[in-house]
């Protein structure tokens, strides 16, 4: 059986910093959202577009999410992307923080479940912040409570 191991996050951002995130940045890409509107990923993609946010989908199997056109890869998206927001196994984490570094994003966010310390390491290297491990629509749904 294969070598199971559950990472935690080295380090994570403060609130207000997560806060920051939100407020600053609208184009959200989601990587590995789902056309399924049961999955986690598209409930908080949807979330998201009715809070005003533009949400680009990556899936490489699908042409189109919510409307959106869907991408294979972030590299494919022919705009700027500000937040590159991951659902998929920590496994598949670090090519995607590497085409997160090679299109210049401003922020890396794993969602719940979802850590890798040496990406997360990497993108800040270059500059990119980098949230792990939390759920973009209960963090955008706290901003609006303390609000």
């Amino acid at each position: 059986m294969e070598n199971m191991r559950c990472e935690i996050p080295e380090s994570n951002p403060p609130s207000e910093e997560v806060v920051k995130i939100l407020e600053t940045h609208r184009t959200i890409a989601v990587v590995g959202c789902s056309p399924k509107a049961w999955r986690d990923s598209h409930k908080v993609a949807r979330y998201l577009l009715e809070n005003g946010y533009e949400v680009i989908p990556v899936n490489p199997g699908q042409r189109e999410i919510l409307g959106k056109t869907c991408y294979k890869s972030l590299k494919d998206i022919p705009h700027g992307v500000e937040v590159v927001d991951i659902f998929l196994h920590p496994k598949r984490v670090p090519p995607v923080v590497d085409q997160a570094i090679e299109i210049g994003a401003k922020a890396v966010w794993m969602q719940l479940g979802i850590v890798d310390n040496a990406s997360a390491r990497k993108a800040r290297e270059h500059g990119i912040q980098v949230v792990m491990n939390r759920c973009m629509l209960v963090e955008h749904r706290k901003m609006i409570l303390r609000k």
